[in-house]
């Protein structure tokens, strides 16, 4: 058991939870098994993460932290989440609390009983989670504790590296650009037989939504923001000029793009190649932008595949690092049977043993700030933690919607029919669309 707990100073009061009938009286948690741990119960958790990963994490940290003992997960599907918790919440069959990430919770924002200030305080929720974790952040307060962070890594396969007198992955995207004529292998006929990294398209560049929005967000386009009159919607153009002297979102786009132009001497990928992940495996592709949480299954799929993994690149002029990554918090639903234990539940899995494990269980990264100050010795883990310091999100539609949008505007673009402004004005007006039904 641990002598302190990161929220202390919070589980001293009242609360009141909006959808929830009456309130919950909170004593302080100090650990040790006192009254506040034992007041957490049973705890059903819906969520996306793989139920042996998470299965594996609550049996390590129940062997320490035993109030969370009677705590239980359940695997759902991302695209049937929300309507899945829909039915639930209306046959009084809701679970306890909900684990997922931001890409998921515009879909589930009704489902979800914020937790309010006066349970979850700015200065408190601002000074213990990564700078992402505000994307769970209302006006009514938070809609989740943040837990854990997946955030985008780049992954090299040295051998080819050093067959190309290439000492270590690039940091920046223009050093990377620049290594294209050096890797890249093409026939006379310009058909690539070895790529330097999957960029360009979209359907066969496994998380090309991540991609895209780590360029976006690096160039300082938000992507979706409330207007002033507090209505959600996207702007993919930006208003602000880039060093380029265009406008960022025009740069990304056309940055990206390039690698899918057999005219460019970036040329390194096209749209009748197979899925980037199952080529970098294959031992195809130099280089290959995936989630932490990919690591295992890319070395247990190929175990002669000799890579290493180092942070997102980042603009050659940024000042400030940006990446994108898959932020996970747990939510309580409405509905909930055992609303205040799922709340300390949430708070007790944000100690330093538990995020430790949760982690470790599932490859990603603590959200506490805290907890990553000590990084693991593996290196896909120092990759994770130091990157998850700056990782962030958008509060987006439905995946398959941005998925569909996004791929359009690619496509759009490098078969010629639409101009990059156009495309980027098209994809705008689509995602702010969705975000207003």
């Amino acid at each position: 058991m641990k002598n302190t707990s990161l929220f202390k100073v919070i589980l001293l009061g009242i609360f009141g939870l909006a959808a929830v009938v009456g309130l919950f009286v909170f004593a302080t948690y100090s650990g040790g098994g006192g009254k506040g741990s034992e007041q957490v119960g049973a705890i059903v958790i819906w969520g996306t993460l793989p139920e042996s990963d998470m299965r594996n994490a609550l049996v390590a940290i129940a062997k320490t932290e035993t109030s969370l003992k009677s705590v239980s997960y359940v695997e759902k599907d991302p695209t049937t989440l929300s309507s899945d918790l829909a039915t639930a919440i209306a046959t009084g069959a809701a679970p306890d609390l909900v684990l997922a990430n931001q890409e998921e919770l515009y879909s589930l924002e009704k489902f979800i009983t914020p937790l309010p200030p006066s349970a979850l305080s700015s200065s408190v929720f601002t000074n213990t989670f990564v700078g992402g974790s505000s994307v769970f952040a209302s006006s009514d307060g938070y809609y989740g504790i943040p837990f854990l962070v997946d955030p985008l890594l780049l992954y090299a396969n040295r051998d080819i590296l050093s067959s190309d007198d290439i000492a270590k992955p690039p940091s920046t995207w223009e050093a990377l650009a620049g290594l294209a004529p050096n890797v890249a292998v093409l026939t006379p006929a310009r058909q690539i037989t070895r790529g330097l990294i999957a960029l360009g398209t979209y359907d066969n560049v496994h998380d090309a939504r991540a991609i895209l929005s780590s360029l976006f967000l690096q160039a300082g386009v938000p992507i979706s923001a409330y207007s002033a009159n507090g209505v959600l919607s996207a702007d993919l153009g930006g208003s602000s000029v880039s060093g380029s002297g265009m406008p960022p979102g025009q740069s990304v786009l056309g940055f990206y793009t390039q690698f899918a132009d057999p005219s460019k001497v970036s040329y390194t990928w096209n749209s009748s190649l197979p899925d980037s992940g199952q080529s970098f495996i294959a031992g195809n592709l130099a280089l290959y932008l995936g989630y932490a949480s990919e690591a295992r299954f890319l070395a247990q799929a190929n175990p002669n595949l000799n890579f290493v993994v180092a942070p997102l690149p980042q603009p050659a002029t940024a000042t400030v690092k940006k990446a994108y990554g898959l932020i996970y918090a747990l939510m309580i639903p409405n509905g909930a049977k055992n609303a205040s234990g799922a709340y300390q539940a949430a708070v007790l899995l944000t100690n330093p043993a538990e995020q430790t494990a949760a982690a470790s269980a599932t490859g990603l990264a603590p959200a506490v700030l805290s907890d990553l100050a000590t990084p693991p010795t593996d290196p896909v883990g120092a990759a994770a933690y130091a990157e998850a310091l700056y990782t962030k999100g958008w509060l987006s539609p439905p995946p398959a919607i941005v998925d569909s949008v996004f791929s359009g505007m690619i496509k759009n673009v490098i078969s010629g029919r639409s101009t990059i402004i156009s495309a980027l004005t098209a994809a705008g007006q689509s995602l702010s669309a969705a975000l207003q039904q």
